[in-house]
């Protein structure tokens, strides 16, 4: 990827932020030093001032400095002190995406469009920041992530360090290897005279893909100016959540899902007072025997209350109808041994103003939604469906059916080349599972195909109506080395009377119809 492509980036970074976590004060900080495993993690401006380090022993620190002040270095202090300075950040600026403890992204087109460019929502942010006590805070602005944290880190006086777009890579050619964090790397390049990012990002991608795998053109990207990593958005509180307990075991989802209105009720108020919308919730179901299943579920925009509660039911349902004891009192008690609790969490929360409706051009959208998702609280869970291509040589291996709201997994890749598998036009029917058909010869003589893939005699007969025109065989074969997935047969195609064009398949002595064309 080119860096122009890259996505715009503003990067707030607090410097020494696990010292102000642990001190809970602004800086200047009094010479201390975080250690944990007797090496030293994190150390004040004033302690590095006198030759204390990062990654250095406790007693080396000690030595450059007796009066430095020690203190064990707690990470999920620094996560829980940071998360009002990310909800400040959300208040003013939504979307953003936590790195780490300490630093924070955001996408730039929405704030400078409100604030009129990329420096002036720097500058509004620094304010906003220094109002609130942060007045360390830096600012980088460039193409990717990466690009904008080492900007912010060499952001002077101005708080703010702007990288015009396309920039990225001559902003990083000077800087040193040591900027990756990849200690290996950088010193086997330094051992073949390469001590730069550009010298770096000079190399062929191609043979830096060779020598150093996945993860060396990963980080030859970086160098390049070509940072694609694309922002995720923070995860969600846990006091999100939301429970029921009942007092007795209830059997009947239709039961379980009127009890747990009020919790679905619950976790849209707490998502509200949050300013965010819940996009992937999991749903954890506790029976009488002290067993829990649990599930996530995916929605195409955002869930409410009675989305909530469908998927309650739905996975009642599926609970029911997997359970050995499954029949036609599927949703009875004993199905699943009776619920005795239920659990709501959100897993995945986007801000709430990326949900709002426009005044124009989303109302086909949404009236759309609410159409599809009515239908399937009609007909269930698996009701209403969205395919999707994959790889594969039969045609009923090539689509994939997903619930709707749920993401599509396409397990085999349909990029990859599938040798044996047919070529365009495909069929505009096709027979999912495959359809028993019988083909025999003239007079009704079976039809036998030899390991050269001759006929005993051409095809005339396809249920009974006369085969005008044919064509084939065409020989599949797949996992010839494994007995229990192996499989082959032979295609061909087949016109009728009735002009109907059939694409069928012959397979341990058996005709199957894969497809019909219109």
């Amino acid at each position: 990827m080119d860096a122009p492509a890259v996505a715009r980036m503003h990067v707030l970074w607090f410097p020494d932020w696990p010292l102000r976590a642990a001190l809970g004060a602004a800086p200047p900080h009094p010479p201390t030093a975080l250690v944990h495993g007797g090496v030293v993690t994190a150390c004040t401006a004033s302690a590095r001032a006198h030759g204390v380090r990062v990654g250095q022993r406790r007693r080396l620190a000690q030595s450059r400095m007796p009066e430095l002040r020690m203190l064990p270095h707690d990470t999920a202090q620094d996560k829980r002190a940071f998360l009002p300075v990310l909800r400040l950040i959300e208040s003013h600026a939504p979307g953003v995406h936590l790195l780490r403890p300490g630093l924070a992204a955001l996408r730039s087109r929405g704030i400078s469009r409100y604030h009129g460019g990329e420096g002036e929502a720097a500058a509004a942010l620094l304010g906003i920041l220094a109002e609130a006590g942060y007045a360390e805070t830096r600012i980088g602005v460039a193409d990717g992530m990466f690009t904008a944290e080492l900007a912010a880190r060499g952001a002077g006086q101005a708080g703010w360090a702007l990288i015009p777009s396309g920039q990225a890579r001559e902003f990083l050619a000077p800087l040193p290897l040591q900027v990756l964090n990849e200690p290996q790397l950088a010193d086997l390049l330094r051992r073949l005279g390469i001590s730069t990012l550009g010298g770096f990002a000079a190399l062929e991608p191609l043979a830096v893909r060779e020598r150093f795998g996945e993860h060396g053109a990963r980080l030859h990207a970086l160098a390049r100016g070509a940072d694609s990593r694309p922002p995720t958005p923070r995860r969600p509180d846990p006091q999100l959540a939301r429970e029921i307990e009942f007092e007795t075991p209830l059997g009947q989802s239709d039961q379980i899902a009127f009890a747990v209105r009020q919790t679905a009720d619950a976790v849209m108020l707490a998502l509200a007072d949050a300013s965010v919308v819940c996009t992937e919730v999991r749903i954890d179901l506790g029976d009488d025997d002290g067993a829990v299943f649990s599930r996530t579920w995916l929605h195409p925009t955002c869930f409410d209350a009675s989305d909530l509660v469908d998927r309650v039911r739905w996975q009642l349902e599926s609970l029911a109808a997997a359970s050995p004891d499954a029949g036609a009192d599927a949703d009875a008690a004993h199905a699943f041994r009776g619920i005795v609790g239920v659990r709501i969490a959100p897993v995945a929360v986007d801000d709430a103003a990326h949900h709002q409706p426009g005044l124009f051009g989303s109302g086909t959208d949404e009236r759309l939604h609410h159409a599809v998702s009515r239908v399937q609280t009609l007909l269930g869970h698996t009701g209403v469906a969205t395919a999707s291509v994959s790889g594969g040589r039969l045609l009923a291996d090539r689509q994939v059916l997903t619930p709707w709201g749920e993401r599509a997994v396409v397990e085999r890749d349909p990029a990859q080349p599938w040798p044996g598998s047919l070529p365009d036009p495909l069929p505009a029917e096709v027979f999912t599972p495959l359809r028993p058909v019988r083909v025999t010869g003239a007079e009704g003589t079976p039809i036998s195909i030899g390991e050269r893939g001759e006929l005993s005699c051409p095809p005339a007969l396809i249920d009974d109506s006369e085969v005008i025109g044919w064509a084939g065989p065409w020989p599949v074969h797949e996992h010839r080395w494994d007995a229990e997935r192996s499989r082959s047969g032979h295609r061909f195609q087949l016109l009728d009377r009735q002009h109907r064009a059939w694409l069928v398949l012959h397979s341990e002595g058996a005709w199957w119809a894969e497809g019909r064309y219109r």
